[in-house]
């Protein structure tokens, strides 16, 4: 689908919070790249200074907005603001 949000997630290969995060996405038939840093220690300092320092995974970022981790992206899911940021502009 043309003109969605890019959405990244920066997870690790066993992380139930991702499984999680993966699977919501996925049911909201959102489309999102996986960048996982215990692959690779680069991409582990970049999900840290564009988070802010968080460590947890998965970290979770909707265009520039940083979503956060599993609970903040069900904390937005649960109060119905995760559609419209998933949603295309002008949809």
């Amino acid at each position: 689908m043309s003109g969605q949000p890019s959405i990244s997630m920066y997870p690790t290969t066993i992380c139930p919070y991702c499984d999680r995060a993966r699977a919501l996405l996925t049911r909201k038939g959102a489309t999102f790249t996986e960048i996982k840093i215990d692959e690779d220690a680069v991409r582990r300092e970049e999900m840290l200074r564009l988070s802010g320092g968080r460590r947890t995974v998965p970290q979770i970022f909707i265009d520039d907005l940083h979503v956060g981790g599993f609970d903040d992206l069900y904390a937005l899911d649960r109060k119905g603001e995760l559609d419209p940021l998933l949603k295309s502009p002008g949809t």
